[in-house]
Formats: C-alpha cells, sequence, structure tokens
C-alpha cells in the first residue's frame, strides 16, 4: 500500500503546482487517510517542504479499523496537549524556511474561521491558498483495492441482514432490531455500523434516515431496515423492505412493484459516460407516473467510499457524469404518511458494459418477502 498512497500523493502533489501551491495542509479526516492511511482524531497531513509529515496529538494504535500509516511519512507526534495539529504543520514549514514554501494550499471547507486565522498568525510570511475538493476529486474513482473493501463491506451487511431476516420480529421494537444489526456487523469482521441503522415499522416505514424508536412490530406492517457496514474505513449501503407476518395486501404490493422498477431503471442506467442527473430521472419518471410525485426524496443516491455520503450526487440538479470504478447508491423511496412506504437501495460500482455492467455489491433478495 505504500506505493498505492505515495502515488496519491503525488498526484495532489502535481495538482498544487500546477495551482501555484508550494505545499499543502490537508486536514479533512477523509482526506487525510486517503493520503496516509490513517487519521487519529485531530490530524493533520503536510505536503511539501523537505518531506511529508503526518502531524497527531497521539500515537497510533494498530487496530486494522484504524488502518496502518504508510511507512514512507514521516509522523511527528504533538508533545503538548491541546496543539493544533494544523496550526504546528504551519510552524514547522516556516521553521524549514520561507524559500522552501510560499504559497500554502488548505482545505478551506474544512477549517474553521479560527484555525485559518491562528495559521496566518503563526506563519505570516505564507500566503494561504484554498485547496478546495482537490483530494475529494482524487477519491471519486476508486482502485480495485478499495473496492475489494467495499465489496466486504456489502458482503458483511448482506449477512447481518439475512440473520435478522431469519428470527422471530413481531413484538420487537425498531430500537432494539437496529442494535442487534449493529452488532451483528461487528461480529461478522466490520470497523462498525456505517452510520446508524435505521428500522422503521408500519407508518414508520420507508422514511428516510428514520432514527428507531420503541415501536413493536405488528402483524401486516411494512418493515424497511436501512443499514451499512464499514470495513478498512470503506462504507457500503443496503436497504431492504418486507411485510411481516402475512400476505401483502393489494397496496402494498402495487407499492412495492413501483419502487422496485424505479430502483431497477435507475440501476440499468449506471454506465460511464450517464450524467448523473439522468439516474435520478429515470426512477423519479417512473415514481412520478405511478402518481408518487409529492412523495419522493430530494435525491436517488450517492457515492460511498471512505465516507457514507460522497461525490457524486444523484439529484435532479446533479452536475457532471459517471465514470468507470465510482461506486454510489440507488435507493428510491416512497413514504405514505400514515401509512408506512417502501425503500430499495443498493451499492453499486459503475463498470462499462464490456465488463459486465454495473457491479451489484449488495445482493439480498429484493422480493417482497413476508417474515
Amino acid at each position: 500500500m505504500a506505493e498505492v498512497y505515495a502515488a496519491r500523493r503525488e498526484r495532489l502533489r502535481d495538482h498544487c503546482a500546477a495551482a501555484g501551491s508550494d505545499a499543502a495542509l490537508v486536514s479533512r479526516p477523509a482526506n487525510v487517510r486517503y493520503l496516509a492511511g490513517v487519521a487519529p482524531q485531530g490530524a493533520v497531513l503536510l505536503l511539501g517542504g523537505k518531506e511529508d509529515v503526518l502531524l497527531c496529538g497521539e500515537a497510533l494504535g494498530t487496530e486494522l479499523g484504524e488502518g496502518r500509516p504508510d511507512e514512507a511519512l514521516r509522523i511527528q507526534v504533538l508533545d503538548a496537549a491541546g496543539v493544533d495539529a494544523a496550526v504546528a504543520a504551519a510552524g514547522l514549514l516556516m521553521s524549514e524556511g520561507a524559500e522552501s514554501a510560499q504559497v500554502l494550499a488548505v482545505e478551506e471547507h474544512h477549517l474553521t474561521v479560527a484555525r485559518h486565522r491562528a495559521l496566518a498568525t503563526v506563519a505570516p510570511r505564507l500566503r494561504l491558498a484554498d485547496l478546495g475538493g482537490a483530494v475529494e476529486r482524487l477519491r471519486l474513482v476508486k482502485d480495485e483495492g478499495e473496492i475489494s473493501c467495499l465489496r466486504i463491506a456489502a458482503e458483511i451487511a448482506d449477512q447481518a441482514l439475512s440473520e435478522l431476516l431469519e428470527s422471530i420480529l413481531v413484538g420487537r421494537t425498531e430500537r432494539h432490531l437496529a442494535l442487534e444489526l449493529e452488532r451483528r456487523l461487528v461480529d461478522h469482521g466490520a470497523d462498525g455500523p456505517a452510520f446508524a441503522t435505521s428500522v422503521g415499522t408500519g407508518p414508520h416505514s420507508g422514511r428516510i434516515t428514520h432514527r428507531p424508536t420503541d415501536r413493536r412490530v405488528e402483524e401486516g406492517d411494512f418493515l424497511s431496515v436501512c443499514l451499512g457496514a464499514a470495513y478498512h474505513g470503506y462504507r457500503c449501503e443496503i436497504g431492504r423492505t418486507f411485510v411481516i407476518g402475512t400476505s401483502p395486501a393489494d397496496w402494498q404490493i402495487e407499492l412495492y412493484d413501483v419502487v422496485f422498477a424505479a430502483q431497477r431503471a435507475g440501476r440499468e442506467t449506471l454506465r460511464p459516460g450517464a450524467a448523473c442527473r439522468d439516474v435520478d430521472r429515470v426512477t423519479r419518471e417512473v415514481l412520478g407516473a405511478a402518481g408518487y410525485t409529492e412523495a419522493l426524496a430530494p435525491r436517488t443516491g450517492h457515492g460511498v467510499g471512505l465516507e457514507i455520503d460522497e461525490d457524486p450526487r444523484l439529484g435532479p440538479a446533479a452536475m457532471g457524469r459517471l465514470d468507470a470504478c465510482v461506486p454510489v447508491t440507488v435507493e428510491p423511496g416512497v413514504h405514505l404518511p400514515g401509512r408506512g412506504g417502501v425503500r430499495i437501495d443498493d451499492t453499486l460500482v459503475v463498470r462499462p458494459e464490456a465488463d459486465g455492467g454495473p457491479e451489484l455489491l449488495t445482493i439480498t433478495t429484493k422480493e417482497l418477502l413476508a417474515l
């Protein structure tokens, strides 16, 4: 992995050079991890000067979930408690001599105003420039090592969900089911949940980011579940909807079939060169034609990786086009107030048709099961 991290930093260095920056200070945790292999709390990565340095407030752990640092980096553990690593990095750069770095690119979208001012104070001879979303753009297309981690995360999530479906559900609370799912994720090798697990029953089903309550599962309910696993830092998600304890009612079958058709249309649109907004458009057209325009989510999906919500965004106003090896979710849903709803959510990797088309990572059945 050392060569991988070095290549990533070299691409960022080239970007900085082209933009006229002599050095870069990376502070956003996911970006630090992408470039360094680890991101201890509060750590920053200084790129440039005499060498690349990871500055952090404590010694690094060795747990796999925390990642492993690139051995080519110099790791500097700050002596004093409470020292801002970003400020310490600017001071280190200044101590190497102003001639070695005159323009420092920083992630203004992550730094607070107070930290930005502190940097300017400790390094008055440096001109601070905005690095913008340069690292996020590098992270957009995943290499096969990253996709392998996502694939394993998806397998863990699938396994946790399939085991839950084999248990007795009637009478248990949403909160209990969510906690059990998260325990099962860890039991099967996840770092932890990729995000707070959502379990919705009855009138709560189909709601986006529903926070589990003490409502108990009842016969005839829709049960919607959205969970994800983190594995070596990489995060995926899966969402499914089921009926509890009895055959589905006609309205449940009708609603489920419409959402399933919309999700399939979105999945089939995933190909290199497709406009991001088109993935959203085709799902929205299916649901709108069935009369559910007012009940739709703001967007159909998003990218995943070291964060659960990354670029690209798949929404009506989304810009840009999809590239190969970009993992995204396709997750249309409909929630009918007072009745409940359906959400179907998969994580897929965009692949060209010559390679078989989009790779489905989450494989739990999408059949409307009566549990």
